[in-house]
């Protein structure tokens, strides 16, 4: 009787399983219609989901009109509309381009342009505030022997076989 029950205590995991359940339409045909169309539509909750992954109640409400409105036979351009409509132009994921979005299509054209300027400006300004340094004749000179000893040992660094004091 013991082992009975650590057996059954061992399969109760397996009955636990369970799954999201989905709402799914009558059609399979409408089902992936409404699926492609959703990944147009943002959750309004969930703001940078669509609504096609979100499990919103929000969403699922979306959803179900979508299916609906499709069952009575409206072109997805409709059903988008309808969405505006109710929603507000912010629930599409790719607005269209009008006056009231144009300040939304145009805001990066012109941060990289005011960047580049600004960019610009900075290194102007930073040009003529550094001056070059002017050595004197006896800098120069140590300067130039520095130079020809580091190029000499470079030299003899990838040939060591021409080295002429070897």
């Amino acid at each position: 009787m013991r082992y009975f029950l650590i057996g059954l205590l061992c399969l109760l995991p397996m009955f636990a399983q369970g799954a999201v359940a989905t709402d799914i339409a009558d059609d399979p045909v409408t089902e992936r219609r409404m699926m492609l169309l959703a990944e147009k539509v943002r959750c309004l909750v969930c703001q940078s989901e669509p609504v096609s992954n979100s499990h919103s109640d929000w969403s699922k409400d979306v959803r179900q009109i979508m299916r609906d409105k499709m069952k009575a036979g409206a072109t997805d351009q409709q059903i988008l509309d309808l969405l505006v409509e109710r929603f507000g132009k912010s629930v599409l994921f790719d607005p269209p381009v009008d006056k009231e979005t144009m300040p939304l299509w145009a805001a990066p054209f012109v941060l990289l342009l005011l960047g580049g300027l600004g960019l610009g400006y900075q290194l102007r300004k930073r040009s003529s505030v550094v001056q070059e340094a002017e050595l004197s004749a006896a800098d120069e000179l140590r300067v130039a022997s520095l130079l020809n000893e580091t190029v000499s040992a470079q030299t003899r660094a990838s040939n060591p076989m021409k080295d002429p004091k070897a």
